[in-house]
């Protein structure tokens, strides 16, 4: 059954929350060109209709996941994005996978947002509304899904699968439902997919609130008054957005295999350069605020980072950068509609400011170069020009569109090697704000002229000059370049430092917030060169791997022997197993004693699987494997020196939309992380050439060798039913059990299959990757009681691994915490501040 019902209720509520987000944002402007606050009747209307609109938008949410978690696979939604193997959370993951639901998400965390600015500000509450009313027309219009002749206004996730593919099934039954979804993308399926999402787009929605306080603030004249209420918002939400930058860095770090965090992709670009400039928005609200400086700047820093969210939707979601970024969307037919969105608010941006600009109050007095205000514009000029130097190479396939848009050719490319040309650019603006962030804290508490900023920077700079060249000797850190980004991060923690502490010691706690935070900036930055600049692969090799890969790629990858020892650095390394994942069975279970069934998903088990002393499974048990597209690569390591040792399972997912994926796993040690991955595992099955065939005559209860191994020959046994053919009333199948026992005291089950179906002999051989042989039966002998086996051999299974070294990359990791520390501390001082004055009349 087609349960178009549920389909029609949560289009009819897209169409709901479009329509209330427009009635609430003409009351909340009518509300404020009257100069209406609290209960006045457009106020009393538009507040209603926003909360109208926010509760059509969560029953739009609810019905989607409803679709989603009942598998209504007749929904296009739900069969591209969704499949009944996924667990829960996943299930919510996949909400958000696609275009329409990441919409979705964030009309959600907007209109949760409007209802705190409903309920705590009702002095600013009309023209803030107003803007915030007429975003959520804009991304209610997104996922409106009407289509009026040629012009088409949203993608609607409420669509069935039968009007948009073009499937002759449904010629035949227009009601044909998938039996299954084609699920959430293997890459996907990470417990950083239920969380880095949320968390990007309630940044995306934190930036609407200071834009909408500085668009009001021009609106309604109060030039001024709109950054108290906006700086708490601004410090909150480029917190959430940092930290959603920092997920997504750290997922890409366990998760991918180009050895390390950031990878200059141009979605991840589209994020990071807006967190910047709300980074340097922040730091000039706070100097107006204590100076009545730096206004302009602060309006035009609050509107830029807001315009850039905008862009970076458009560059992530217009299809622009397909062929940039693997992290992007295709397009939806939407670009136009996103550059509508854009263009509007950047329009709107400009008109409101033009109209004001002369009317904004400004400092004509020059800035002392020892005054508060010189240094964080000179800090907020440079995190601008570090924003826009990504920008613009970011922004080269949007360039090349404008320019073919007018007739013209161009061919302007992304950099060959976009990690060196970014950070070797972005280094020297990190060297910059490390070394700001140390000077600047000094004028930013204290009235500072020549004498005192020499006695005030004296300490600092001996102290982290000293301790610089301790770490450098150290360490061997002998390039110039890491020379200055290490002597700048230490100055920045030591100047921090010494400010925190005469904070502390006056009892200012609640001030600490910003010395926290560019402390842990600094740390990041110590660590971000550590573990980039002396990242060394230790898995070194003399020998030719493959004539195809280039020098580097032959000297850091080894080839390891299952089984056998290998040395790597100071560690023995020992390939072991290739395992898979049981669902409700700890650990991992090997692959060969996995049998393979009709649906990937389930798998019969050979011999029992016992972990701890607990049978977990029997043999002849089905078993359920949530990921059957995941292979894990058992691989023991041994320290030579301290006789430690670990194991980790780097993984290869089996991944038809984007390849097969190779993930590492990660030693965290103290000083260091030891990182590997699998570079290439053959295909045992397929690509490895099998020696001649050797035939043997056994008995059961028979001992003989394979390979050189033991074995017992068990006898035969009859099968019911097998995956790969259909046994009629008058076939016969028997599988031959033979117990081989290999190294360790470990046994393995061979299970070949001789099959007579339609009067035609089969076979099935058994392979056994852990011995290196292909076990068939050629034919059975019942007068004799014997059957004769054939017997491949091979050379062993092995993988090919890579192996770095990631040194005090504990720094960083620890450095994101200190700067999130950071910003709860000012923004928790920031509203409070708000707060109080809040109660006092004064908004």
């Amino acid at each position: 059954m087609v349960h178009t019902g549920i389909g029609n209720i949560g289009h009819l509520l897209i169409i709901i929350s479009f329509i209330t987000s427009l009635m609430a944002a003409f009351g909340y402007f009518k509300a404020t060109n009257n100069n209406e606050v609290g209960k006045s009747p457009w106020i009393s209307f538009s507040r209603a209709a926003f909360i109208f609109h926010g509760l059509s938008v969560v029953g739009v949410v609810v019905t989607l996941y409803i679709i989603i978690y009942n598998n209504y696979f007749e929904y296009h939604y739900a069969w591209s994005h969704a499949s009944k193997n996924l667990p829960p959370y996943y299930m919510i993951a996949s909400f958000w996978e696609g275009q329409e639901g990441s919409f979705m998400l964030w009309l959600f965390w907007n209109a949760l947002l409007g209802f705190i600015i409903i309920k705590t500000n009702r002095k600013w509450e009309a023209p803030v509304m107003t803007v915030f009313a007429v975003v959520q027309a804009f991304l209610a219009s997104m996922i409106l899904g009407v289509v009026i002749g040629d012009l088409k206004i949203g993608s609607s996730p409420f669509l069935l699968l039968r009007e948009v593919l073009n499937d002759p099934i449904f010629l035949i039954n227009p009601d044909f439902i998938p039996e299954d979804g084609t699920g959430l993308n293997p890459l996907l399926q990470n417990y950083w997919m239920v969380i880095h999402p949320p968390m990007t787009f309630l940044g995306f929605a934190c930036s609407l609130i200071p834009f909408s306080y500085c668009i009001a603030g021009l609106w309604t004249g109060r030039v001024k008054e709109w950054i108290r209420p906006a700086l708490p918002w601004t410090i909150f939400g480029t917190m959430i957005l940092g930290t959603a930058i920092i997920m997504g860095g750290y997922w890409a770090y366990e998760t991918l295999n180009f050895g390390g965090y950031w990878n200059w992709d141009p979605v991840e670009n589209a994020v990071y350069v807006p967190w910047l400039i709300m980074v340097a928005s922040i730091h000039t609200m706070i100097t107006f605020k204590k100076s009545a400086t730096a206004l302009k700047t602060s309006i035009i820093l609050v509107i830029t980072s807001f315009i850039l969210i905008l862009y970076s939707t458009f560059l992530t979601r217009s299809g622009i950068l397909g062929n940039a970024s693997v992290h992007s969307f295709t397009d939806l037919g939407l670009s136009g509609q996103l550059l509508i969105y854009l263009m509007f608010f950047l329009i709107i941006s400009i008109i409101f400011a033009v109209r004001v600009w002369k009317q904004i109050p400004s400092s004509e007095k020059e800035a002392s170069t020892y005054s508060r205000e010189f240094w964080v514009f000179i800090g907020a000029l440079t995190l601008s020009l570090m924003a826009f130097q990504v920008l613009i190479p970011t922004s080269f396939p949007v360039f090349n569109k404008i320019i073919e848009l007018f007739g013209g050719i161009s061919t302007l490319a992304q950099p060959a090697n976009q990690i060196e040309f970014y950070s070797n650019s972005q280094v020297w603006f990190a060297i910059a704000v490390a070394l700001l962030s140390g000077t600047g804290q000094f004028f930013f508490w204290k009235k500072m002229d020549k004498e005192k900023l020499i006695a005030s920077l004296t300490f600092p700079v001996l102290i982290s000059l000293l301790l610089s060249a301790v770490i450098f000797i150290v360490a061997k850190i002998y390039d110039p370049v890491y020379i200055l980004v290490l002597v700048a991060g230490m100055y920045s923690i030591v100047a921090n430092t010494k400010i925190l502490l005469e904070l502390l010691k006056s009892k200012s706690f609640k001030l600490v917030g910003g010395s926290v935070a560019h402390i842990g900036i600094a740390m990041m930055l110590i660590g971000i060169m550590f573990s980039e600049g002396y990242s060394e692969a230790i898995s070194r090799n003399t020998l030719l791997i493959s004539k195809e890969w280039t020098d580097d790629q032959n000297q850091t990858n080894i080839p390891l022997f299952l089984n056998e020892p290998s040395f790597m650095d100071k560690y023995e390394i020992t390939y072991r197993n290739e395992l898979m994942k049981v669902y409700d069975i700890p650990g991992y279970v090997k692959k060969s004693n996995l049998n393979n069934t009709e649906d990937p998903y389930y798998k019969v088990v050979k011999q029992d699987i016992v972990v701890d002393g607990k049978t977990y499974a029997q043999a002849g048990d089905t078993v359920y494997l949530q990921s059957p597209e995941n292979f894990y690569y058992q691989t023991d390591y041994k320290d030579l020196e301290t006789g430690k040792e670990f194991t980790l399972y780097p993984r290869i997912q089996v991944n038809p939309q984007m390849g097969d994926v190779i993930s590492p796993d990660i030693k965290k040690l103290w000083g260091r992380d030891i990182y590997s991955y699998v570079s290439v595992k053959p295909n045992f099955e397929e690509d490895i050439e099998w020696g001649e065939k050797q035939e043997i005559e056994v008995k059961a209860g028979q001992r003989f060798f394979i390979n050189d191994y033991v074995a017992d020959f068990n006898g035969l046994e009859r099968v019911e039913r097998m995956s790969f053919a259909t046994l009629g009333p008058d076939d016969v199948a028997v599988r031959a059990n033979i117990t081989v026992y290999a190294e360790d005291n470990e046994k393995y089950l061979a299970q070949p299959i001789f099959i007579i179906q339609n009067g035609q002999v089969g076979k099935q051989p058994d392979v056994i990757k852990e011995i290196a042989s292909k076990i068939s039966v050629e034919s059975i002998n019942p007068d004799a009681g014997s059957v004769t086996l054939g017997l491949n051999t091979t050379q062993k299974d092995f993988i090919i691994m890579k192996a770095l070294e990631k040194p005090h990359i504990n720094v960083l990791w620890i450095g994101t915490l200190v700067m999130i520390a950071g910003f709860i501390i000012a923004v928790r001082r920031r509203y409070v501040e708000f707060m109080q004055m809040r109660d006092k009349g004064v908004e």
